[in-house]
């Protein structure tokens, strides 16, 4: 829950930025001259895309957690014992030991995004980040096509 609240505190913090930067540019795209009104025009786009990735990564995060609570509502989340530092973290060695099964487990079973998201979790474990989240977006895509197969809708393509 305190991952949740420090989402929150730093999605606002960064949609006051974006307000901010906003108000700043409207008001150099009405000064009059042109080099402000250049500068105006170049920091709108700043926060157009700061907008778009924050509302991207929040989706993402959404979309994670959704799947994550259907693998544990199914009981398909990982039970391999590893050992956790007092932060929380697991210990690298202990993550590397697990990765084996969960990438054969993704080989065996390349559609299912149940592996994918235990894969993602033994990344994390390892510490591989740039991976883990791959393997959830993976995850993600399966499952919406997945849910989408279900209720007899045309996959998107």
């Amino acid at each position: 829950m305190s991952s949740r609240i420090l989402v929150v505190v730093m999605a606002a913090v960064l949609a006051l930025y974006i307000a901010l930067v906003a108000q700043r540019a409207f008001l150099l795209l009405v000064s009059g001259e042109p080099v402000l009104i250049a500068m105006g025009a170049a920091l709108v786009v700043l926060p157009l895309i700061a907008g778009w990735a924050l509302g991207r990564e929040l989706w993402f995060g959404f979309r994670a957690e959704r799947i994550a609570r259907c693998l544990e509502i199914e009981g398909g989340l990982p039970e391999e014992v590893v050992t956790v530092r007092p932060s929380g973290r697991v210990m690298r060695e202990d993550g590397d030991a697990v990765f084996p099964a969960f990438r054969a487990d993704v080989e065996q079973h390349p559609d299912d995004w149940r592996a994918w998201y235990r894969l993602a979790l033994a990344y994390d474990a390892a510490g591989d980040r740039r991976r883990a989240r791959s393997s959830v977006r993976q995850s993600i895509r399966l499952e919406a096509a997945e849910r989408r197969g279900r209720r007899g809708a045309p996959p998107r393509g």
